[in-house]
């Protein structure tokens, strides 16, 4: 595979506008070494020693490619210590396997990413490009055409955030959240990421077939050292509609370990570089719930057609009102709406106080798609749950044109 064509560690011009990126494979073991030299192939240097590479550096963006042996704790290190004042290369490690004690280590040592040797090598060329394209991005550098993201700078517009709550579970909150950044995400030029906060029983990478190998607890875990390049290194991709994932935890016990502030500093470096930011939550008040309340642009209530879901949401908009919430960024979210169970929607209207934002129906489609892990709006796009759906999500884009038009 012909993954660069660069002239690494030479003094060559760049194309115009973009800057050289120059990849080097360091790794102890000359078989391996040559091993990972090849996969990714021409154009990439090997070295013996992190410290070997420095020399030829010349000062562009840099990618260095860390081999298995360079997963324990000293040469991590001396990697950090090493690489720690030069902003103009970024570190990914491959290693032998992937275990929570190498992926704390290489995050604490400033890597931007791990991966298995075993795995696929279109993984690694695509974590090379994502590091580069963040190296250039941090250099105020344009990024080559095709390169994954550009981080935004002061004075760039921010991502729109949308918090998906509902006070009762079995609401069909996060089956709502999933389909609505999916089409967004098929809508939008730029990235779109979806935030499972849900941090004890998050179900967003069940329903999208994912299996993600970094979750929020990754994040939280460098929330010292991370910026938007390592956080986008950390998620995951919905192929189909080209949607970024950052899962909830894989064990309910992480979920201790994840503070309010952690989760709206991660959703605030996610608004630097995504369109839209979509957020699922757990179906109950806590601190990071009210924190991504407070900090998101529109707060979509859903309210399932029974009474004790009305009665739950009535007590949550009660509760959003003594906390000083804006009502204007509330939208009530009615759904399974054509169910016959004798609740007249106006008259939930006239309970709650508040207009339905949109009317989602009922269908069999949406546990089928539950279960098949493929969003409705891509296994069933002509359905009526699917427009109904992209209805809300025309609305929260429009909304977004007008605020974007105000401000300029």
């Amino acid at each position: 595979m012909a993954a660069f064509d660069f002239n690494e560690f030479e003094e060559t011009a760049a194309p115009q506008g973009a800057a050289q990126l120059a990849v080097a494979v360091v790794e102890p073991i000359p078989g391996v070494r040559l091993d990972l030299e090849e996969r990714l192939g021409p154009g990439v240097s090997g070295f013996e020693t992190i410290e070997s590479v420095l020399p030829r550096l010349l000062g562009s963006p840099t990618v260095v490619v860390l081999g298995p042996s360079c997963s324990d704790a000293d040469v991590l290190s001396s990697v950090e210590r090493t690489l720690s004042s030069r902003p103009d290369v970024g570190v990914v490690l491959v290693a032998d396997e992937l275990s929570t004690t190498v992926l704390q280590l290489a995050l604490r040592s400033g890597v931007k990413d791990v991966l298995t040797l075993q795995g696929d090598t279109l993984q690694i060329v695509e974590a090379i490009e994502r590091v580069g394209s963040g190296l250039r991005a941090d250099a105020g550098i344009a990024a080559m055409p095709g390169a994954p993201l550009a981080t935004g700078g002061e004075g760039a517009e921010l991502g729109r955030v949308t918090t998906v709550f509902s006070t009762k579970g079995g609401s069909g909150k996060s089956v709502i959240a999933t389909n609505l950044a999916v089409v967004l995400a098929e809508r939008s030029e730029a990235p779109v990421v979806l935030v499972d906060a849900d941090l004890q029983f998050g179900d967003v990478a069940v329903m999208m077939k994912l299996a993600p190998t970094h979750t929020v607890v990754d994040a939280v875990s460098n929330i010292e050292r991370l910026d938007t390049s390592l956080l986008e290194s950390l998620l995951a991709t919905h192929e189909p509609s080209g949607l970024r994932v950052l899962p909830a935890p894989l064990e309910p016990a992480f979920a201790d370990q994840i503070g309010a502030n952690d989760m709206v500093k991660i959703i605030e470096l996610l608004q630097r570089f995504c369109a839209h930011v979509i957020i699922d939550t757990p179906a109950y008040f806590n601190d990071v719930v009210l924190g991504l309340v407070e900090v998101s642009d529109d707060v979509l209530l859903v309210a399932g057609m029974d009474i004790p879901n009305i009665k739950n949401v009535k007590i949550g908009l009660q509760t959003l009102r003594l906390l000083n919430t804006p009502m204007e960024k509330l939208r009530l979210i009615l759904n399974r709406a054509n169910s016959k169970v004798k609740l007249d929607i106006g008259g939930v209207e006239r309970t709650l106080q508040v207009s339905a934002e949109a009317l989602v129906p009922s269908d069999v489609v949406v546990p089928q798609s539950v279960n098949k892990g493929v969003p409705f709006v891509l296994s069933h796009p002509k359905s009526g749950v699917a427009k109904s759906i992209r209805s809300l999500a025309d609305t929260l884009n429009e909304e977004d044109a007008e605020v974007r038009r105000r401000r300029g």
